[in-house]
Protein backbone atom coordinates (compact mmCIF):
# COMPACT_ATOMS: atom_id res chain seq x y z
CA UNK A 1 0.00 0.00 0.00
CA UNK A 2 2.71 2.47 0.96
CA UNK A 3 4.77 3.89 -1.91
CA UNK A 4 7.01 6.96 -1.89
CA UNK A 5 7.30 9.53 -4.65
CA UNK A 6 10.85 8.35 -5.42
CA UNK A 7 9.48 4.86 -6.02
CA UNK A 8 6.79 6.31 -8.27
CA UNK A 9 9.37 8.27 -10.29
CA UNK A 10 11.61 5.20 -10.61
CA UNK A 11 8.75 3.29 -12.25
CA UNK A 12 8.90 5.70 -15.20
CA UNK A 13 11.91 4.41 -17.16
CA UNK A 14 13.27 5.07 -20.63
CA UNK A 15 11.28 2.06 -21.84
CA UNK A 16 8.01 3.35 -20.34
CA UNK A 17 5.21 4.79 -22.43
CA UNK A 18 3.36 7.45 -20.40
CA UNK A 19 -0.14 8.25 -21.59
CA UNK A 20 -2.36 11.02 -20.27
CA UNK A 21 -6.05 10.60 -20.96
CA UNK A 22 -8.90 13.04 -20.45
CA UNK A 23 -11.98 10.99 -19.59
CA UNK A 24 -15.51 12.09 -20.41
CA UNK A 25 -18.92 10.44 -20.68
CA UNK A 26 -18.67 9.50 -24.36
CA UNK A 27 -15.26 10.37 -25.85
CA UNK A 28 -11.78 10.11 -24.32
CA UNK A 29 -8.71 12.05 -25.53
CA UNK A 30 -5.23 10.58 -25.06
CA UNK A 31 -1.66 11.80 -25.66
CA UNK A 32 1.52 9.70 -25.37
CA UNK A 33 4.98 10.74 -24.09
CA UNK A 34 8.30 9.19 -23.23
CA UNK A 35 10.04 9.48 -19.86
CA UNK A 36 11.55 12.89 -20.78
CA UNK A 37 8.19 14.39 -21.74
CA UNK A 38 8.67 14.22 -25.53
CA UNK A 39 5.39 13.63 -27.33
CA UNK A 40 5.37 10.47 -29.44
CA UNK A 41 2.12 10.81 -31.41
CA UNK A 42 -0.80 13.05 -32.20
CA UNK A 43 -3.85 13.29 -29.99
CA UNK A 44 -5.81 10.03 -30.06
CA UNK A 45 -9.58 10.05 -29.67
CA UNK A 46 -11.54 6.96 -28.64
CA UNK A 47 -15.16 6.27 -27.85
CA UNK A 48 -16.32 4.94 -24.49
CA UNK A 49 -17.36 1.61 -25.99
CA UNK A 50 -15.83 -1.82 -26.61
CA UNK A 51 -14.66 -0.93 -30.14
CA UNK A 52 -13.19 2.34 -28.84
CA UNK A 53 -11.23 0.52 -26.13
CA UNK A 54 -9.96 -1.99 -28.70
CA UNK A 55 -8.79 0.83 -30.97
CA UNK A 56 -7.10 2.44 -27.97
CA UNK A 57 -5.32 -0.83 -27.15
CA UNK A 58 -4.13 -1.19 -30.76
CA UNK A 59 -2.84 2.41 -30.71
CA UNK A 60 -0.86 1.68 -27.53
CA UNK A 61 0.61 -1.51 -29.01
CA UNK A 62 1.68 0.29 -32.17
CA UNK A 63 3.35 3.08 -30.15
CA UNK A 64 5.22 0.57 -27.99
CA UNK A 65 6.44 -1.29 -31.05
CA UNK A 66 7.50 1.88 -32.90
CA UNK A 67 9.29 3.49 -29.93
CA UNK A 68 10.74 0.35 -28.27
CA UNK A 69 8.62 0.59 -25.11
CA UNK A 70 7.90 -2.46 -22.98
CA UNK A 71 5.55 -1.09 -20.32
CA UNK A 72 2.74 1.45 -20.13
CA UNK A 73 1.45 3.82 -17.45
CA UNK A 74 -1.86 5.55 -18.12
CA UNK A 75 -2.83 8.56 -16.01
CA UNK A 76 -6.23 10.21 -15.68
CA UNK A 77 -8.31 12.47 -13.47
CA UNK A 78 -10.98 10.73 -11.34
CA UNK A 79 -13.96 12.19 -13.21
CA UNK A 80 -16.99 10.87 -11.36
CA UNK A 81 -17.99 7.38 -12.53
CA UNK A 82 -16.92 7.69 -16.17
CA UNK A 83 -13.53 6.05 -15.53
CA UNK A 84 -14.91 2.79 -14.11
CA UNK A 85 -15.28 0.93 -17.42
CA UNK A 86 -11.90 2.07 -18.78
CA UNK A 87 -10.13 1.10 -15.55
CA UNK A 88 -11.74 -2.35 -15.68
CA UNK A 89 -10.65 -2.84 -19.30
CA UNK A 90 -7.06 -1.74 -18.59
CA UNK A 91 -6.87 -3.98 -15.53
CA UNK A 92 -8.01 -7.00 -17.52
CA UNK A 93 -5.28 -6.26 -20.09
CA UNK A 94 -2.52 -5.80 -17.50
CA UNK A 95 -2.00 -2.07 -18.14
CA UNK A 96 -1.16 0.14 -15.17
CA UNK A 97 -3.75 2.83 -14.48
CA UNK A 98 -3.11 5.76 -12.09
CA UNK A 99 -4.81 8.95 -10.94
CA UNK A 100 -3.57 12.52 -10.71
CA UNK A 101 -5.13 15.10 -8.43
CA UNK A 102 -7.53 17.40 -10.37
CA UNK A 103 -6.26 20.34 -8.30
CA UNK A 104 -2.71 19.62 -9.50
CA UNK A 105 -3.94 19.64 -13.09
CA UNK A 106 -5.67 22.97 -12.53
CA UNK A 107 -2.60 24.55 -10.95
CA UNK A 108 -0.04 23.31 -13.51
CA UNK A 109 -1.96 23.69 -16.78
CA UNK A 110 -0.34 27.09 -17.49
CA UNK A 111 3.28 25.89 -17.30
CA UNK A 112 3.54 25.06 -21.01
CA UNK A 113 1.57 27.81 -22.75
CA UNK A 114 1.11 30.41 -19.98
CA UNK A 115 -2.62 30.37 -20.72
CA UNK A 116 -5.48 29.50 -18.36
CA UNK A 117 -7.49 27.66 -21.02
CA UNK A 118 -8.74 24.14 -20.33
CA UNK A 119 -9.79 21.70 -23.04
CA UNK A 120 -9.86 18.02 -23.91
CA UNK A 121 -6.64 18.20 -25.94
CA UNK A 122 -4.59 20.14 -23.41
CA UNK A 123 -5.48 18.20 -20.25
CA UNK A 124 -3.95 14.85 -21.34
CA UNK A 125 -0.54 16.49 -21.70
CA UNK A 126 -0.73 18.08 -18.23
CA UNK A 127 -1.79 14.73 -16.76
CA UNK A 128 1.07 12.85 -18.44
CA UNK A 129 3.65 15.37 -17.19
CA UNK A 130 2.39 14.90 -13.62
CA UNK A 131 2.71 11.14 -13.99
CA UNK A 132 6.30 11.49 -15.23
CA UNK A 133 7.10 13.54 -12.09
CA UNK A 134 5.64 10.81 -9.87
CA UNK A 135 2.71 12.95 -8.75
CA UNK A 136 0.07 10.27 -9.04
CA UNK A 137 -1.96 7.86 -6.94
CA UNK A 138 -2.70 4.21 -7.58
CA UNK A 139 -6.48 3.73 -7.29
CA UNK A 140 -7.90 0.86 -5.27
CA UNK A 141 -10.72 -0.96 -7.05
CA UNK A 142 -12.56 -3.29 -4.65
CA UNK A 143 -13.04 -6.87 -5.71
CA UNK A 144 -15.34 -9.76 -4.78
CA UNK A 145 -17.08 -9.32 -1.43
CA UNK A 146 -15.62 -5.85 -0.84
CA UNK A 147 -17.01 -4.57 -4.16
CA UNK A 148 -20.44 -5.93 -3.19
CA UNK A 149 -20.25 -4.24 0.21
CA UNK A 150 -19.25 -0.88 -1.25
CA UNK A 151 -22.03 -0.85 -3.84
CA UNK A 152 -24.71 -1.91 -1.36
CA UNK A 153 -23.51 0.55 1.26
CA UNK A 154 -23.63 3.40 -1.26
CA UNK A 155 -27.17 2.30 -2.12
CA UNK A 156 -28.09 2.40 1.57
CA UNK A 157 -26.74 5.94 1.95
CA UNK A 158 -28.61 7.06 -1.18
CA UNK A 159 -31.87 5.57 0.13
CA UNK A 160 -31.30 7.26 3.51
CA UNK A 161 -30.81 10.60 1.78
CA UNK A 162 -34.02 10.15 -0.20
CA UNK A 163 -35.88 9.11 2.96
CA UNK A 164 -34.78 12.30 4.72
CA UNK A 165 -36.03 14.37 1.78
CA UNK A 166 -39.40 12.59 1.82
CA UNK A 167 -39.78 13.04 5.59
CA UNK A 168 -39.06 16.74 5.27
CA UNK A 169 -41.72 17.05 2.56
CA UNK A 170 -44.24 15.27 4.80
CA UNK A 171 -43.42 17.59 7.73
CA UNK A 172 -43.99 20.54 5.42
CA UNK A 173 -47.38 19.08 4.45
CA UNK A 174 -48.36 18.77 8.12
CA UNK A 175 -47.36 22.37 8.81
CA UNK A 176 -49.64 23.57 6.01
CA UNK A 177 -52.73 21.33 6.16
CA UNK A 178 -52.79 19.70 9.62
CA UNK A 179 -50.41 21.40 12.12
CA UNK A 180 -52.06 19.72 15.13
CA UNK A 181 -51.44 16.18 13.84
CA UNK A 182 -48.35 15.79 16.04
CA UNK A 183 -50.55 16.24 19.12
CA UNK A 184 -52.33 12.99 18.24
CA UNK A 185 -49.40 10.90 17.00
CA UNK A 186 -46.00 11.58 18.51
CA UNK A 187 -44.49 9.52 15.71
CA UNK A 188 -46.31 9.81 12.41
CA UNK A 189 -44.39 6.79 11.03
CA UNK A 190 -46.32 4.28 13.19
CA UNK A 191 -48.79 1.91 11.50
CA UNK A 192 -51.91 3.59 12.90
CA UNK A 193 -50.74 7.01 11.66
CA UNK A 194 -49.84 5.68 8.20
CA UNK A 195 -53.34 4.19 7.90
CA UNK A 196 -54.90 7.55 8.76
CA UNK A 197 -52.72 9.42 6.27
CA UNK A 198 -53.57 7.01 3.48
CA UNK A 199 -57.34 7.16 4.06
CA UNK A 200 -58.32 10.38 5.90
CA UNK A 201 -55.30 12.72 5.82
CA UNK A 202 -57.11 16.06 6.11
CA UNK A 203 -58.85 17.41 9.25
CA UNK A 204 -62.20 17.56 7.41
CA UNK A 205 -61.85 13.89 6.44
CA UNK A 206 -61.33 12.82 10.05
CA UNK A 207 -64.33 14.87 11.25
CA UNK A 208 -66.61 13.49 8.54
CA UNK A 209 -65.57 9.90 9.21
CA UNK A 210 -66.07 10.06 12.98
CA UNK A 211 -64.28 8.37 15.87
CA UNK A 212 -66.13 5.03 15.64
CA UNK A 213 -65.36 4.59 11.94
CA UNK A 214 -61.71 5.51 12.48
CA UNK A 215 -61.47 2.92 15.25
CA UNK A 216 -63.03 0.31 12.96
CA UNK A 217 -60.47 1.22 10.28
CA UNK A 218 -57.67 0.34 12.70
CA UNK A 219 -59.43 -2.85 13.83
CA UNK A 220 -59.81 -3.99 10.21
CA UNK A 221 -56.04 -3.66 9.76
CA UNK A 222 -55.46 -5.44 13.11
CA UNK A 223 -53.67 -2.43 14.58
CA UNK A 224 -53.97 -2.88 18.36
CA UNK A 225 -51.82 -0.06 19.75
CA UNK A 226 -54.63 2.50 19.38
CA UNK A 227 -58.36 2.56 20.11
CA UNK A 228 -61.47 4.66 20.48
CA UNK A 229 -59.76 7.10 22.84
CA UNK A 230 -57.12 7.98 20.23
CA UNK A 231 -59.79 8.18 17.53
CA UNK A 232 -61.83 10.67 19.58
CA UNK A 233 -58.71 12.75 20.18
CA UNK A 234 -58.00 12.80 16.44
CA UNK A 235 -61.54 13.99 15.65
CA UNK A 236 -61.43 16.63 18.38
CA UNK A 237 -58.09 18.02 17.21
CA UNK A 238 -59.20 17.93 13.57
CA UNK A 239 -62.37 19.88 14.38
CA UNK A 240 -60.30 22.77 15.75
CA UNK A 241 -57.49 22.63 13.20
CA UNK A 242 -56.09 25.82 11.68
CA UNK A 243 -54.83 24.02 8.59
CA UNK A 244 -55.26 25.48 5.11
CA UNK A 245 -58.62 24.50 3.58
CA UNK A 246 -57.91 25.39 -0.04
CA UNK A 247 -56.54 22.95 -2.60
CA UNK A 248 -57.63 19.95 -0.53
CA UNK A 249 -57.88 17.50 -3.45
CA UNK A 250 -54.32 18.21 -4.49
CA UNK A 251 -53.25 17.98 -0.84
CA UNK A 252 -54.77 14.49 -0.54
CA UNK A 253 -52.98 13.41 -3.70
CA UNK A 254 -49.69 14.88 -2.52
CA UNK A 255 -49.68 13.18 0.89
CA UNK A 256 -50.77 9.90 -0.67
CA UNK A 257 -47.82 9.94 -3.07
CA UNK A 258 -45.43 10.98 -0.31
CA UNK A 259 -46.56 8.13 1.96
CA UNK A 260 -46.27 5.65 -0.90
CA UNK A 261 -42.73 6.86 -1.61
CA UNK A 262 -41.90 6.64 2.11
CA UNK A 263 -43.14 3.06 2.42
CA UNK A 264 -41.32 2.03 -0.77
CA UNK A 265 -38.04 3.52 0.45
CA UNK A 266 -38.42 1.84 3.85
CA UNK A 267 -38.91 -1.48 2.08
CA UNK A 268 -35.81 -0.87 -0.06
CA UNK A 269 -33.82 0.10 3.03
CA UNK A 270 -34.76 -3.12 4.80
CA UNK A 271 -33.85 -5.18 1.74
CA UNK A 272 -30.43 -3.53 1.49
CA UNK A 273 -29.76 -4.06 5.20
CA UNK A 274 -30.56 -7.77 4.87
CA UNK A 275 -28.12 -8.07 1.95
CA UNK A 276 -25.44 -6.20 3.92
CA UNK A 277 -25.87 -8.58 6.85
CA UNK A 278 -25.43 -11.56 4.54
CA UNK A 279 -22.31 -10.06 2.95
CA UNK A 280 -20.73 -8.86 6.16
CA UNK A 281 -20.53 -12.24 7.85
CA UNK A 282 -18.59 -13.58 4.85
CA UNK A 283 -15.61 -11.28 5.57
CA UNK A 284 -12.92 -13.00 7.67
CA UNK A 285 -12.96 -11.89 11.33
CA UNK A 286 -15.88 -9.48 10.81
CA UNK A 287 -17.61 -11.24 13.71
CA UNK A 288 -14.86 -9.94 16.02
CA UNK A 289 -16.02 -6.40 15.29
CA UNK A 290 -19.67 -7.28 15.79
CA UNK A 291 -18.86 -8.63 19.25
CA UNK A 292 -17.95 -5.10 20.40
CA UNK A 293 -20.83 -3.49 22.23
CA UNK A 294 -22.06 -0.43 20.37
CA UNK A 295 -20.78 -1.62 16.98
CA UNK A 296 -23.58 -2.79 14.69
CA UNK A 297 -23.80 -4.54 11.37
CA UNK A 298 -24.21 -1.29 9.41
CA UNK A 299 -21.07 0.21 10.96
CA UNK A 300 -19.01 -2.87 10.11
CA UNK A 301 -20.44 -3.12 6.58
CA UNK A 302 -19.77 0.56 5.90
CA UNK A 303 -16.22 0.33 7.27
CA UNK A 304 -15.36 -2.76 5.21
CA UNK A 305 -16.99 -1.34 2.09
CA UNK A 306 -14.97 1.87 2.30
CA UNK A 307 -11.64 0.35 3.40
CA UNK A 308 -11.77 -2.87 1.40
CA UNK A 309 -9.35 -5.69 2.13
CA UNK A 310 -7.61 -4.70 5.38
CA UNK A 311 -4.53 -6.74 4.41
CA UNK A 312 -3.52 -4.17 1.80
CA UNK A 313 -2.56 -1.72 4.56
CA UNK A 314 0.81 -1.83 6.33
CA UNK A 315 -0.31 0.41 9.19
CA UNK A 316 -3.55 1.79 10.66
CA UNK A 317 -2.17 5.28 9.97
CA UNK A 318 -2.79 4.63 6.28
CA UNK A 319 -6.49 4.05 7.01
CA UNK A 320 -6.47 7.21 9.11
CA UNK A 321 -5.17 9.11 6.09
CA UNK A 322 -7.71 7.40 3.82
CA UNK A 323 -10.49 8.65 6.11
CA UNK A 324 -9.17 12.23 5.99
CA UNK A 325 -8.26 12.14 9.69
CA UNK A 326 -4.57 12.94 9.22
CA UNK A 327 -3.52 15.96 11.31
CA UNK A 328 -2.38 19.04 9.38
CA UNK A 329 -1.12 22.46 10.43
CA UNK A 330 0.34 25.59 8.85
CA UNK A 331 3.58 26.64 10.57
CA UNK A 332 6.45 28.92 9.57
CA UNK A 333 9.40 30.01 11.70
CA UNK A 334 8.17 31.02 15.14
CA UNK A 335 4.55 30.90 14.03
CA UNK A 336 2.69 27.70 14.73
CA UNK A 337 -0.78 27.45 13.26
CA UNK A 338 -3.75 25.58 14.65
CA UNK A 339 -3.83 21.89 13.77
CA UNK A 340 -6.89 20.22 12.23
CA UNK A 341 -7.81 17.12 10.28
CA UNK A 342 -7.13 17.14 6.53
CA UNK A 343 -10.62 15.94 5.45
CA UNK A 344 -8.91 14.65 2.30
CA UNK A 345 -10.17 11.13 2.03
CA UNK A 346 -13.32 9.09 1.92
CA UNK A 347 -16.07 11.16 3.51
CA UNK A 348 -18.34 8.19 4.16
CA UNK A 349 -15.57 6.37 6.04
CA UNK A 350 -15.02 9.42 8.23
CA UNK A 351 -18.75 9.67 8.88
CA UNK A 352 -18.97 5.96 9.74
CA UNK A 353 -16.11 6.18 12.24
CA UNK A 354 -17.59 9.26 13.92
CA UNK A 355 -20.99 7.59 14.28
CA UNK A 356 -19.30 4.47 15.69
CA UNK A 357 -17.42 6.54 18.28
CA UNK A 358 -20.65 8.26 19.38
CA UNK A 359 -22.24 4.86 19.95
CA UNK A 360 -19.20 3.38 21.70
CA UNK A 361 -18.96 6.33 24.10
CA UNK A 362 -22.56 5.61 25.09
CA UNK A 363 -22.22 1.83 25.45
CA UNK A 364 -18.59 1.17 26.48
CA UNK A 365 -17.32 2.46 29.86
CA UNK A 366 -13.70 2.48 28.65
CA UNK A 367 -14.51 4.79 25.73
CA UNK A 368 -16.57 7.02 27.98
CA UNK A 369 -13.61 7.23 30.36
CA UNK A 370 -11.18 8.00 27.53
CA UNK A 371 -13.45 10.76 26.26
CA UNK A 372 -13.62 12.23 29.76
CA UNK A 373 -9.82 12.00 30.14
CA UNK A 374 -9.08 13.65 26.79
CA UNK A 375 -11.41 16.57 27.55
CA UNK A 376 -10.37 17.15 31.18
CA UNK A 377 -6.65 16.34 31.35
CA UNK A 378 -4.44 19.06 32.83
CA UNK A 379 -2.09 19.35 29.84
CA UNK A 380 -3.55 20.08 26.41
CA UNK A 381 -7.21 19.19 27.07
CA UNK A 382 -9.20 18.56 23.91
CA UNK A 383 -12.56 19.95 22.92
CA UNK A 384 -15.47 17.54 22.56
CA UNK A 385 -15.20 17.02 18.82
CA UNK A 386 -11.38 16.87 18.95
CA UNK A 387 -11.63 14.08 21.51
CA UNK A 388 -14.04 12.16 19.31
CA UNK A 389 -11.68 12.51 16.34
CA UNK A 390 -8.87 11.09 18.51
CA UNK A 391 -11.17 8.20 19.44
CA UNK A 392 -11.94 7.66 15.73
CA UNK A 393 -8.23 7.02 15.20
CA UNK A 394 -8.28 4.60 18.12
CA UNK A 395 -11.25 2.75 16.61
CA UNK A 396 -9.28 2.41 13.37
CA UNK A 397 -6.40 0.79 15.27
CA UNK A 398 -8.78 -1.56 17.09
CA UNK A 399 -10.55 -2.63 13.89
CA UNK A 400 -7.20 -3.05 12.12
CA UNK A 401 -5.86 -5.45 14.77
CA UNK A 402 -9.08 -7.45 15.13
CA UNK A 403 -9.48 -7.96 11.37
CA UNK A 404 -5.81 -8.82 10.80
CA UNK A 405 -5.16 -11.05 13.80
CA UNK A 406 -8.63 -12.39 14.51
CA UNK A 407 -8.38 -11.69 18.27
CA UNK A 408 -11.24 -10.64 20.54
CA UNK A 409 -11.68 -7.07 21.70
CA UNK A 410 -10.07 -6.56 25.14
CA UNK A 411 -11.18 -3.49 27.07
CA UNK A 412 -8.52 -3.99 29.75
CA UNK A 413 -5.73 -4.01 27.20
CA UNK A 414 -7.16 -0.86 25.65
CA UNK A 415 -6.95 1.03 28.94
CA UNK A 416 -3.44 -0.25 29.71
CA UNK A 417 -2.14 1.06 26.39
CA UNK A 418 -3.08 4.64 27.29
CA UNK A 419 -0.08 6.64 28.50
CA UNK A 420 -0.99 9.31 31.04
CA UNK A 421 1.99 11.59 31.86
CA UNK A 422 0.41 12.87 35.08
CA UNK A 423 0.01 9.30 36.38
CA UNK A 424 3.67 8.50 35.61
CA UNK A 425 4.86 11.63 37.45
CA UNK A 426 2.73 10.77 40.47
Amino acid sequence: MSITQNEKISQVKDTTLVVGIDISSETHYARAFDWRGLELAKVFKCESASYGFENFSEWLSELCKTNQKDNIIIGAEPTGHYWFTLAEYLKENGIKFVFVNPMHVKRTKELDDNHPSKNDRKDPKVIAKLVIEGRYLIPYIPEDIYAELRVMNESRMRINKELVAIKNRIKRWFAIYFPEYKNVFGNWECDSSIEVLLNIPLPADAVNMGADAINQLWRAKKIRAVGIKRAKLLVEVAANSIGVKQGVNAARCEISMLIEDFLKKKEQEQRVIEILETLCIQVPNADKLLNIKGVGILTVASFLGEVGDIRRFDSPKQIQKLAGLAITENSSGKYKGQSCISKRGRKLLRYTLFQAVMSMIMHLPEFKELHRYYTTRAKNPLKGKQSKVALCCKVIRIFYVLLNKGVEYDSQKLMKDIVRPEVIVA
